[in-house]
């Protein structure tokens, strides 16, 4: 547990550390880290406000986590609340005030909010001191909701309650974790209006597919990371930069025809050759490279095409053109494909993602496939359309999988 001292050096940084991240997922999940070690705490959860209700969005839960085997993650179910008096989230997010509860399971009758038993009795937990605090945006506004729960005691690690000490350190913690909120979730409404006006050129480039997209490709790459040993810090940083990437894998639809982006059928020869052309213009829209990110969604959008044996697309071509590079000529006069790791890590998931949510969903021209039938032709490609090892990782990566699908469901 943190001394009074290192309280206060660690919120001194907080909002620096904070603001260098800027995918809205990979946030919340560092907030609620950050949160629970400062108050030392065995579980928390996130809300995040949506109109009226609060959709419960993120939780982590060191005695659940400990029950799962090694590389496991925790799977849980996202739901939503109103925003009313009945429950302790809905109170904090109604009236803007913190509570602090001794025992859950305790609560005076005269209070207007209740505590709801359903997940410790389907998880076989035990709930007992609950912290609470609203994510205000600067106008005031609520953002979300920030919940401690089980506050540990250093040396047994017994449950006890939450001290006063503590909601004002989280009061503040709350403040600046809202600002670095605010900010990442100003960054994905950018993203998602990105995506709707590919959504207006292609029915099937959705908020709820790039989402899933970007789910799956997290998961993947980080059992990937620390398969390969990669520091820690590198895998924070490409987790977040990789989210937005692989949201925006197919942006460059923005810039093929109606005619071929909306048609029900097969495409012909010609046709097929217009659609390829959308990994180079995704890529144009980053060649002006000023960050990280810049350098990961121009890489994603040009070789989330490409295929491990080679016969991808649009392979070694220059961006500003599309004409091949030198010695890269094939004798029909496009350029050859990349192929193995000659194709960017990056690139390589995304594709698996990708193909996955497609073949899962329904779209325009066919109805979406059976898990069993998608899995078989996720596996039979292994080593022809997708790098094995990630073939691999994506199977031992099911139970999250279907988790993330389950979260961003298409309406």
């Amino acid at each position: 547990m943190l001394s009074e001292k290192e309280k206060l050096n660690r919120l001194m940084m907080l909002g620096i550390e904070l603001n260098q991240v800027h995918d809205l997922d990979i946030l919340m999940e560092q907030i609620l880290t950050e949160a629970r070690v400062f108050v030392n705490a065995d579980a928390g959860s996130i809300y995040i406000r949506d109109g009226n209700f609060l959709d419960f969005t993120y939780t982590q839960n060191d005695t659940l986590q400990k029950r799962l085997g090694k590389g496991e993650k925790l799977i849980y179910s996202t739901f939503r609340m109103p925003i009313d008096e009945k429950s302790i989230a809905g109170y904090v997010a109604a009236t803007g005030r913190p509570l602090n509860i001794a025992n859950a399971y305790e609560i005076d009758a005269a209070q207007p909010y209740r505590f709801s038993k359903n997940f410790d009795e389907t998880s076989d937990y035990t709930t007992r001191s609950i912290l609470t605090i609203a994510l205000k945006a600067t106008n005031n506004k609520i953002l979300g909701i920030l919940q401690i729960i089980n506050a540990r005691e250093e040396e047994t690690k017994q449950v006890t309650s939450f001290t006063d000490n503590d909601e004002k350190t989280m009061t503040h913690f709350a403040s600046i974790a809202s600002v670095a909120l605010e900010r990442a979730q100003m960054t994905r409404a950018i993203l998602l209006r990105m995506i709707r006006m590919a959504e207006m050129r292609d029915p099937n480039e959705t908020g709820a597919h790039v989402n899933r997209v970007g789910g799956f490709a997290v998961e993947i790459y980080e059992k990937w990371a620390h398969l390969h040993n990669l520091p820690q810090k590198e895998i924070d940083r490409n987790r977040d930069i990789l989210r937005m990437a692989a949201m925006l894998h197919d942006v460059g639809k923005v810039a093929i025809s109606d005619l071929i982006l909306k048609k029900p059928g097969k495409f012909n020869d010609d046709e097929y050759e217009s659609m390829k052309l959308h990994t180079i213009l995704g890529a144009q829209l980053f060649v002006d490279r000023q960050s990280d990110f810049d350098d990961a969604a121009a890489q994603v959008a040009l070789d989330h095409h490409e295929r491990w044996d080679g016969t991808g697309y649009p392979g070694y071509v220059d961006i500003s053109t599309g004409i091949p590079d030198p010695g890269f000529e094939l004798p029909n006069g496009k350029a050859r494909g990349k192929k193995g790791e000659e194709i960017h890590i990056f690139g390589r998931i995304v594709a698996l993602a990708d193909v996955f949510d497609a073949l899962s969903s329904k779209r325009v021209y066919k109805d979406a496939w059976e898990e069993h039938d998608v899995l078989t032709e996720i596996r039979k490609n292994s080593g022809l359309q997708f790098d094995p090892e990630l073939v691999d990782i994506f199977f031992s990566s099911l139970d999250i999988i279907r988790a993330i699908q389950h979260r961003y469901q298409s309406n």
